[in-house]
């Protein structure tokens, strides 16, 4: 049975010519006693909860304190992780236009390379067009020199046949 304050200033007492009943004042005393000490042993229980309560809160505090700080540490990583990926992939597209613009300079080179090895193919062919030209036209005069002195060799057998015969006239007379 638990005592509260208000049934101890309530208790009364049968009164005795010579004061309070004392078997019911040791009762209800015994009652007190046994009530105070389920109070103490509770409050003594009640202080050991809050103690472990109170540890507990703190270490969720220094768990909380620890779990920010690891997150604000992951975010400050996470952001610079992003920032070295955008970094990186600025570099490798700002290398990959430097090789195209290359690969481009040296494809228009090779261009006017190959334009100007045509040209150049061109003119030889022009050249050697000509020279073999004028070679045959060379070769054509020769042949029609070598037509007009055939015809002359004949005519100069003529004349020396006219010299070696004494009965020709002409003959004589280049002696």
């Amino acid at each position: 049975m638990s005592i509260t304050p208000i049934d101890i200033q309530q208790q009364q007492f049968r009164t005795r010519p010579l004061g309070y009943e004392k078997s019911a004042v040791d009762r209800f005393l015994e009652l007190v006693a046994d009530e105070l000490e389920n109070l103490h042993r509770q409050n003594q229980e009640l202080k050991e909860t809050l103690a472990r309560t109170r540890a507990a809160l703190e270490e969720m505090r220094g768990r909380e304190l620890t779990l920010k700080e690891t997150l604000l540490t992951t975010q400050r990583v996470t952001d610079e992780l992003k920032a070295n990926a955008r970094r990186e992939a600025e570099l490798l597209l700002e290398g990959a236009q430097l090789q195209a613009a290359k690969i481009v300079r040296d494809a228009e080179e090779r261009r006017i390379q190959l334009i100007n090895e045509i040209q150049e193919v061109k003119r030889q062919k022009i050249s050697f067009e000509t020279g073999v030209r004028a070679m045959v036209e060379s070769h054509l005069r020769l042949l029609d020199m070598d037509a007009v002195s055939i015809g002359f060799g004949r005519l100069d057998e003529r004349l020396l046949e006219q010299r070696s015969d004494p009965a020709h006239p002409t003959a004589a007379g280049d002696e």
